[in-house]
């Protein structure tokens, strides 16, 4: 499970890029077709590119690493487990919830559709077939099938009407309003897919708009009747429909310029930023060690006759934890829980809590976690002559029995190391006297030849919860205070009625086993733009139909509308003017974006710079 909310989650992601890069570079050109691929294309790419792994592996030295795992807690012989909330369950029941019901109002718009167009007569034109119905709804698509009522439009507003939607069947939009709905169902969750879909349908009758103009003389006729259609807000869902929300911006477009061919280059600025994805989170990085002669784990108790290890190292995968998780269960009827599971960039594991069951026989926890990879150790299952079984922990070089006896075979001579307690270098008598059950927390890394072991014991834990914590005036985390080397300590002041621990370093540096870590580049400040697009005339509210047929209908009520549609076309015939000084704003608007326009390729050239730094 937790792997699906990881491949959600870099969808998620991508999909975010994709709508980011349309929003801020493709939106406000005239290359309809190609958005329409770039929007498609990005969701599939935003399903399918997180599914690519790529793997790289380094051949290391072989290294030894002696830990008495016996001095870790392990808690035994736990009948009553306290109540823990599974975050991973609640999570996946939320997700289902919402695909349920997005799923059944998915069907309920299919059945919506299906009551309008059932019963109807279909006339044949071609590879199109059209409806004329009496139901007052607006004019839309569905495949090759268009649905108007054309007793609510005059003859040449039906046809500016029928060549819109003309346009929707030939290049078979409703499969990108489909793609665009399963694409909300799967990632409902996700904000960017809501405003990815509401561009992908605008972008649509953008593309419907520019070619049904060029089929039409007067195109000022067209985009009245653009304005007339918007007081029909009975829309059938999963269609193209003629009515759209965004008119004033769909008339923009009609007015605007065609962009420059130059201008494609916006296309190419999204693949360095996949590059850079995959390079960042697709790549799995695989350590193998060099082939040498090790000594082999020997058993010397006489009285066991077998021995079974379940190994786990940093790349161990989640099939292979469900896989020895199932062995366990199959061979020795043990229960194995793997949970808290935590991964760093290289995939590799720097936490996990392994729980070993069996009734009331067996009862085994150990909790290993850090900002490293973990050291590698195993499951080690003994069974004795009268089928007694045996589970504990234990590294690659020993075995651990019920009685913490340590058999460990001869290996290479360890490297230097260094012991830390509460901070403080200490030698190897001092970590032999600690009580391991005083151990809060113990880390073992090793850095440039040198191991290091860091342990925090439980006394000192408490003190430091109940106090905040500033280096170098600066409030930190019990995290960093654990990382920072103590002898770069120059003074420490602590302050028991306030509760608060400072620290100061030397040089006001903090040091950490951190080191060298890059510095991202900073981006460039994109220009800062003043410009205020001109407002389009306010057009006069259009009569609403009365219900029914003109013939079979109220005779009364149509002679009204009709009526009111002639002062209705009296008064957009006196915006006409506004609608002239509304075109020059427009061409006046049109000359300061080509400025912005300018600015933004500055932006981007450095953006693209920076990414390649």
């Amino acid at each position: 499970m937790e792997a699906l909310y990881i491949y959600l989650i870099k969808s998620s992601g991508l999909i975010a890029l994709f709508y980011l890069a349309y929003y801020y570079m493709l939106r406000k050109e005239t290359f309809f077709t190609s958005n329409r691929w770039f929007l498609l294309l990005g969701l599939l790419t935003s399903v399918v590119l997180p599914l690519v792994v790529y793997t790289k592996i380094i051949m290391v030295e072989s290294s030894s690493k002696n830990i008495d795992w016996s001095r870790i807690p392990v808690t035994t012989s736990i009948n009553n487990d306290g109540f823990e909330i599974n975050w991973y369950l609640i999570a996946g029941i939320i997700y289902a919830i919402g695909i349920v019901l997005f799923l059944v109002k998915f069907g309920f718009d299919f059945y919506s559709l299906n009551t309008v167009l059932k019963g109807k007569t279909i006339q044949n034109q071609a590879d199109l077939k059209f409806i004329d119905t009496t139901e007052n709804v607006a004019p839309f698509s569905y495949f090759n099938t268009i649905v108007y009522n054309s007793s609510l439009y005059s003859r040449s507003e039906l046809e500016n009407i029928l060549e819109h939607e003309k346009v929707h069947s030939d290049q078979n939009h409703t499969v990108d309003v489909l793609i665009s709905r399963l694409f909300c169902i799967l990632f409902w969750f996700n904000p960017f897919i809501w405003l990815y879909k509401k561009a992908i349908l605008q972008n649509l009758e953008f593309i419907a708009d520019c070619e049904a103009s060029k089929k039409i003389s007067d195109k000022k006729a067209y985009q009245f009747t653009l304005l007339k259609i918007t007081t029909h807000e009975n829309c059938v869902a999963i269609t193209n429909h003629f009515y759209q929300s965004l008119i004033k911006k769909r008339i923009a477009m009609l007015n605007k310029n065609q962009s420059k061919k130059s201008n494609s280059w916006k296309y190419a600025v999204i693949i360095p930023i996949l590059v850079a994805f995959v390079m960042l989170f697709q790549v799995n990085v695989i350590a193998q060690e060099k082939t040498t002669v090790q000594a082999k784990t020997k058993i010397i108790n006489a009285n066991e006759q077998s021995v079974d290890v379940y190994k786990i190292n940093k790349n161990t995968t989640d099939e292979e934890l469900k896989e020895k998780s199932s062995n366990l269960k199959e061979n020795y009827a043990i229960i194995a829980t793997f949970s808290g599971i935590i991964r760093n960039s290289k995939n590799e594991l720097t936490a996990i809590k392994v729980d070993l069951k069996k009734g009331k026989e067996i009862a085994q926890k150990m909790e290993t976690k850090g900002t490293e990879a973990i050291n590698e150790f195993g499951i080690i299952v003994s069974k004795n002559d009268n089928g007694t079984l045996t589970v504990n922990f234990g590294s690659d070089e020993t075995i651990i029995n019920q009685k913490s006896t340590v058999i460990t075979p001869n290996v290479p001579s360890m490297p230097e190391k260094e012991i830390f307690i509460n901070g403080k270098k200490v030698s190897q008598d001092d970590l032999d006297k600690i009580d391991p059950k005083e151990i809060a927390t113990m880390n073992v890394n090793k850095n440039d030849n040198k191991q290091e072991i860091r342990i925090i014991t439980n006394n000192y834990r408490n003190m430091i919860n109940e106090n905040d914590i500033y280096i170098n005036n600066e409030k930190v985390s019990q995290n960093e205070l654990d990382l920072l080397d103590q002898s770069t300590i120059e003074r420490m002041d602590v302050n028991k009625e306030g509760k608060t621990i400072r620290i100061i370093t030397k040089n006001g540096v903090q040091y950490s086993q951190e080191k060298n870590l890059a510095v991202p580049p900073t981006p460039p400040t994109p220009p800062v733009l003043n410009i205020k697009t001109p407002a389009s005339p306010t057009f006069p509210k259009a009569p609403k139909a009365p219900k029914g047929d003109p013939i079979k209908g109220d005779k009364k009520a149509w002679k009204e509308f009709e009526k009111e549609m002639e002062d209705y076309e009296v008064k957009m015939k006196k915006l006409e003017p506004q609608m002239e000084a509304f075109d020059k704003q427009m061409e006046e608007f049109d000359k300061k974006m080509k400025v912005y326009e300018q600015q933004m390729e500055v932006y981007y050239s450095n953006l693209e710079r920076e990414i390649k730094k």
